[in-house]
């Protein structure tokens, strides 16, 4: 009995809960936020139930009397009853349909607008248009005192500039080389245009225009420096190498693989004479990242040979005869001493290397080489060195025709008459029939082609130090 009487005031509590919480209402359990964020827009202000008297007529005055001060909604006509503004008429421009309803909208007491504004289509309409170019007319005409000032003002900072930047033998003076003080003066040059332009445009009030002018150079800056990215290159190469001076006029050298006699270094190429007297341009951004072998700026230059002897013979004895015929020859120098080396054993010879020295500036390098490799080799064969011809062994197919027997004697004598009626003279060379002083002929061309155009388009300087 206790539980059933637990149960039904249970059931009795339940029921008056349910009760008493009206439909559609919402009970304070769990978390509010997602209801606050469902809440509908607070609701439009209520109209009042009544009007006061001369309402009407104060809110279609003060609509005419906005609208009247804007040149826009001269033709427009304001009508309001009981809080509704009725808008008639015509208006230069679409936009301003919308702003003549927003402007009435905000007025205190106004319930709603009707819009019943159109456009201005007929001619008269259009040509009001102008008044707004006449308008800016009239006020650049205003602006022409200012507009004459800042032409002024930026023609003589242009002037300023220019006359500075037209002091050549000044700039030649402090800079190192003509090609720099040519870079420095241009640069003074577009300085003075640019800060021109700024200061005008400054005094003008235009820095709108100013900001759009720096942007624009950058943007086209970039562009130009993708675009001509080649030129840019042999243009800083050019400057380097001017500062840099990696060689003189008129000297013989190798840049990669193009070999020749160097005739003026200009703001985009490399000019050089190559050894066949022909002219030969590279361009300074290759010349400038290219491995340069200079052959004039150490006049001790050495050549070498490689001669073979017999694998019989004594290969100390041949090396010791080769340094001293070397040696004895006039235009090889005692300092460095010339040099011997046994650099391989071959099949049927015995392979050395010989190495001397001369002074470039007193004996040519191929002329002397020459004349080294015959007096070695006479030298050599009069000692009774044998200097081997290579030997090949022939072996013959059986499947091949037999050749003719012929007997070896009498082939042998045969070959030795021909050759004794055909083997010329031995002919004796002394020290004074072969000139071995250097050939100039190059160097002679060289400086014809330098001396017929004038110095200021060569950036070496003869005065500044070979890096």
């Amino acid at each position: 009995m206790a539980l059933q009487f637990h149960v039904l005031r249970l059931i009795a509590l339940l029921a008056m809960l349910v009760f008493a919480v009206p439909a559609g209402a919402a009970l304070p359990i769990g978390d509010t936020g997602a209801a606050q964020e469902d809440a509908p827009a607070a609701p439009a202000p209520a109209i009042e139930d009544q009007q006061d008297e001369g309402a009407d007529e104060r809110i279609g005055q003060r609509i005419s009397g906005i609208f009247g001060e804007l040149p826009a909604f001269q033709d427009v006509s304001v009508t309001v009853e009981e809080g509704v503004v009725l808008l008639t008429g015509t208006v230069p421009e679409q936009a301003d349909i919308d702003r003549a309803q927003s402007i009435a909208e905000r007025v205190t007491g106004v319930v709603t607008v009707e819009n019943d504004l159109g456009r201005d289509l007929s001619v008269d309409g259009g040509l009001g248009g102008l008044k707004t170019i006449g308008d800016r007319i009239d006020g650049l005409i205003a602006m022409l005192p200012l507009l004459g000032l800042a032409i002024a003002v930026a023609a003589i900072i242009a002037v300023i500039g220019y006359l500075i930047a037209g002091m050549g033998a000044l700039w030649r003076r402090i800079m190192p080389n003509t090609f720099l003080a040519e870079l420095v003066a241009s640069a003074i040059r577009f300085v003075a245009l640019v800060g021109a332009l700024l200061v005008a445009l400054d005094m003008l009030g235009a820095s709108t225009i100013m900001g759009a002018v720096l942007g624009g150079a950058g943007i086209i800056g970039i562009a130009l420096g993708f675009a001509m990215r080649d030129t840019v290159e042999n243009y800083v190469a050019s400057l380097m190498l001017s500062l840099r001076q990696p060689f003189r006029p008129n000297d013989h050298v190798v840049i990669d693989d193009k070999e020749g006699r160097i005739i003026r270094l200009t703001s985009r190429a490399t000019i050089m004479m190559t050894l066949d007297g022909n002219h030969l341009r590279i361009p300074n951004g290759q010349v400038f990242k290219a491995v340069i072998l200079n052959y004039t700026t150490n006049p001790q230059r050495r050549f070498e040979f490689e001669m073979g002897i017999d694998a019989d013979d004594d290969p100390n004895a041949a090396r010791q005869l080769g340094r001293e015929t070397l040696g004895a020859l006039p235009f090889v120098l005692e300092d460095p001493a010339p040099e011997a080396r046994t650099e391989a054993v071959g099949d049927s010879n015995i392979v050395i290397k010989f190495l001397a020295w001369i002074d470039q500036r007193e004996a040519d390098w191929f002329k002397a080489r020459s004349r080294a490799i015959a007096a070695v080799k006479t030298a050599l064969e009069e000692a009774g060195f044998g200097l081997p011809e290579p030997i090949y062994r022939i072996r013959f197919d059986p499947r091949t025709t037999a050749l003719p027997f012929e007997n070896i004697s009498e082939r042998d004598e045969r070959s030795s008459k021909t050759a004794a009626k055909t083997k010329p003279a031995a002919i004796t060379v002394t020290e004074t029939d072969e000139d071995v002083r250097p050939a100039d002929e190059i160097a002679q061309m060289v400086e014809a082609e330098r001396a017929s155009e004038p110095d200021d388009k060569d950036l070496l300087d003869t005065k500044r130090p070979v890096e």
